[in-house]
């Protein structure tokens, strides 16, 4: 041992203070800033929740009266009334017809007439028949006794017992509010009819089945397809520059304005299905084209995710590359690849431009009964509504944005549950 190891170890006070003040002064400026950025986070996350619930919250109180019609009440005496008819009669698909030929539309008038007067029952919309005329079709026995019906309002009168409107008109809604005769009440019939001319009348199911069909049709096609583009270029394909250019062009799809799907929808789609213009399966085609490069860069990421280990232990116990691949690789890349597919399907429920284009900006009266039938979808029904003066469309727009939310988390809550239902650790 030499003698420098013996020496005595030097004494703090000839090393010197190990927190003199300028360190110091570092440290409570790390810790600082440590805290301003702390408050800056909590402030973005509580300035985007405040922003959120105040979108909510209007949607909700402009939406809510969306839910909502005004009604005036008519008790109809049917006995009275001569109308005929029996169970097998009145269910079939002609009563209406039927019941429009004995006089339906002029019984309801007259005894609104007769209970309150000319001028109100003139402001009961001119297909009010109808509803009684269902509601005979779903109980035949009515026609033996007095039924109070809740009648749909007239577009004026709607807006007078809002306040609006000429004054006559605001009178009278007062009056027969003050009767008890008109008011607004919860209309189911908004979810179960579809577009019409009058605010009172229009309902949401015919643009909500077409977003059905289309999305369908979109992730049929999108999802398989864009998943296995992800495999052959993450597994598959030869390094090259063929296969560079296809990833470089594959990342400029993904950012290219969604009209431009909609223009290649139009000139190649169309051009070959001319009869099929604004049906789900053009749309869904159209949104396919859309949505398939976000899921192939997302599904690549995710296979890329896969530890190596898991192929070569595949490899080890005789597994060849195909086994590889669908048996462990994508089984473990699901999840992410669901990811992306819910945020390619989410922007593809939204989209208006590509829809456009092919034709769906249509008035659609009757609910699409097929892939190939005439459609619209949800965002472009609440375009078409915004574009109205009534404000009863104002009220029934901001409604159709709550269903369209409640079918996006819908569908999003869906592919979640399957994304943690197929995801795996190791």
């Amino acid at each position: 041992m030499s003698q420098s190891d013996l020496s005595p170890a030097p004494s703090p006070e000839a090393l010197g203070p190990t927190r003199t003040p300028a360190f110091e002064a570092r440290l409570a400026r790390r810790y600082r800033q440590e805290r301003n950025f702390r408050r800056i986070g909590l402030g973005a996350v509580v300035f985007s929740v405040a922003v959120l619930v105040f979108l909510l919250g209007n949607m909700l109180m402009n939406g809510i009266a969306g839910f909502q019609r005004a009604e005036i009440a008519v008790t109809i005496n049917f006995p009275a009334s001569g109308i005929e008819g029996d169970a097998t009669s009145l269910t079939a698909p002609s009563a209406g017809q039927t019941l429009e030929m004995q006089g339906l539309p002029k019984i309801v008038t007259m005894f609104a007439e007769e209970q309150l007067g000319k001028d109100a029952a003139a402001q009961i919309a001119p297909d009010a028949w109808r509803d009684v005329a269902a509601a005979l079709a779903e109980d035949p026995t009515l026609l033996t006794r007095s039924e109070t019906f809740e009648l749909p309002a007239s577009s004026a009168i709607a807006t007078a017992l809002q306040g609006e409107g000429a004054p006559e008109l605001q009178g009278l809604a007062k009056k027969l509010a003050a009767d008890g005769k008109l008011s607004r009440n919860w209309d189911w019939g908004f979810l179960a009819r579809s577009d019409a001319t009058t605010p009172q009348a229009v309902g949401i199911w015919g643009a909500l089945k077409g977003s059905m069909l289309t999305m369908l049709v979109t992730l049929v096609l999108a999802f398989p397809i864009g998943v296995l583009s992800a495999l052959y270029l993450e597994e598959y394909a030869p390094r090259n520059r063929w296969t560079d250019i296809i990833e470089v062009s594959i990342s400029n799809l993904a950012a290219v304005p969604s009209i431009i799907f909609g223009l290649l929808g139009l000139s190649l789609f169309l051009a070959a299905f001319p009869n099929l213009r604004s049906a789900p399966l053009i749309g869904g085609m159209t949104l396919a084209l859309m949505t398939m490069p976000v899921i192939v860069i997302s599904g690549r990421n995710a296979i890329k995710a896969v530890p190596p280990s898991i192929r070569d232990g595949a490899l080890a116990i005789g597994a060849s590359p195909v086994q590889v691949v669908f048996h462990h690789v994508l089984p473990l890349a699901l999840p992410g690849m669901l990811t992306g597919t819910i945020i390619g399907m989410a922007r593809a429920l939204g989209e208006t431009a590509p829809l456009l284009l092919i034709g769906m900006r249509i008035f659609v009266a009757t609910p699409p009964e097929s892939f190939t039938s005439p459609a619209t979808v949800l965002p472009m029904q609440i375009f078409l509504w915004s574009d109205e003066i009534d404000r009863g469309f104002v009220e029934r727009t901001s409604a159709a944005i709550i269903v369209l939310l409640v079918f996006l988390l819908a569908m999003n809550g869906l592919a979640i549950y399957l994304r943690n239902k197929f995801e795996k650790r190791w």
